[in-house]
């Protein structure tokens, strides 16, 4: 967990930025929104302070953060606030950056989920031209860390032998080990796409808008894909909100799959490495808090069996 000191900073920063000095403040103390290794977000009213992960590379996330400020990409990310200073301010060596507080997606009511949104964003993304050198997506790097992050928690237990196995059957750029395919490569990809991504900016009546940039970068756009159709394959996400889904991003002219027809060709490797993911973080969590992977965790797990039981004749290794 984050020390208490930097969600303090986090905190006095995103309240001071909210409002001028000298004016008399009346405000709710710092709310924790998130606190994972990978990001700890406070707000305070409108605006929100993240402090990034401390083993990222300050020259990568800042080409990854400021791809919002680019005006190509308005209207389909979330744009920073200024530093006071003029430059990103840190917490404990970790760089800190400021935003807007956006509505996030009601989890009380799915069926208002906005899957034809994050669709529509994603394809919009997709096809936008780089506007400035960026590093890989690190969707395939957060899946390898996963599955590192499984074993240490499990080291010897047979509940990660299904998961191991649907993993190694995978090409060694779903792993992180070698590169994308090239025809695949240059696209502009969010990296860590989920509904927890969107936000409504301004709040309640203002557009969706994507957020957080940190795995952004060049890749293959299937892999914004991949979490809704491992959740689809899976069993977790209706047939009817999987094809709203994709029949927006492809009415969107999104690049990730072809335009009608089998998606899956585009989509195997990818759905099965976000299961893997999902299942090896599961195992993580569970085993960190010490109880049995309740019943969703249970189905990415199974999945990862089935998997890995396939022939290998039925693997794909990826659209050609």
């Amino acid at each position: 967990m984050t020390t208490p000191s930097v969600v303090r900073v986090l905190g006095d920063l995103a309240h001071d930025n909210a409002h001028p000095v000298a004016s008399e403040c009346a405000c709710a103390p710092p709310q924790v929104l998130a606190d994972r290794p990978d990001g700890t977000v406070v707000r305070s009213g409108p605006v929100v302070a993240k402090a990034h992960a401390a083993d990222s590379e300050p020259p990568e996330l800042e080409a990854r953060l400021s791809l919002a400020a680019s005006p190509r990409l308005a209207g389909i990310l979330l744009p920073a606030l200024p530093a006071p200073d003029g430059a990103p301010g840190s917490a404990e060596g970790r760089t800190v950056s400021l935003w807007p507080y956006g509505g996030p997606v009601d989890p009380s009511d799915p069926d208002a989920a906005p899957w034809e949104e994050a669709a529509l964003l994603l394809a919009r993304l997709h096809r936008t031209p780089p506007p400035h050198a960026l590093p890989p997506m690190r969707g395939p790097v957060k899946a390898a860390r996963a599955v590192a992050r499984m074993c240490a928690a499990r080291p010897g237990d047979p509940a990660v032998v299904p998961v191991l196995a649907a993993w190694r059957g995978l090409p060694g750029w779903a792993r992180a080990e070698t590169p994308v395919p090239g025809h695949r490569a240059g696209f502009l990809c969010h990296g860590d796409l989920h509904l927890g991504q969107l936000v409504r900016y301004p709040l309640r009546h203002g557009p969706w808008l994507l957020i957080d940039l940190d795995d952004a970068g060049l890749g293959d756009p299937a892999w914004d894909l991949a979490r809704p159709a491992a959740w689809y394959a899976a069993g977790l996400l209706s047939p009817g909100i999987w094809l709203r889904f994709l029949d927006a991003y492809r009415a969107a002219d999104g690049p990730a799959v072809r335009a009608e027809g089998d998606p899956w060709p585009e989509l195997d490797v990818v759905a099965r490495a976000l299961t893997v993911q999902t299942a090896a973080l599961a195992l993580a969590k569970s085993a960190a808090e010490e109880r049995s992977p309740d019943e969703v965790e249970q189905l990415m797990i199974d999945a990862c069996a089935r998997i890995a039981s396939l022939p290998p004749e039925l693997v794909s290794e990826g659209a050609s």
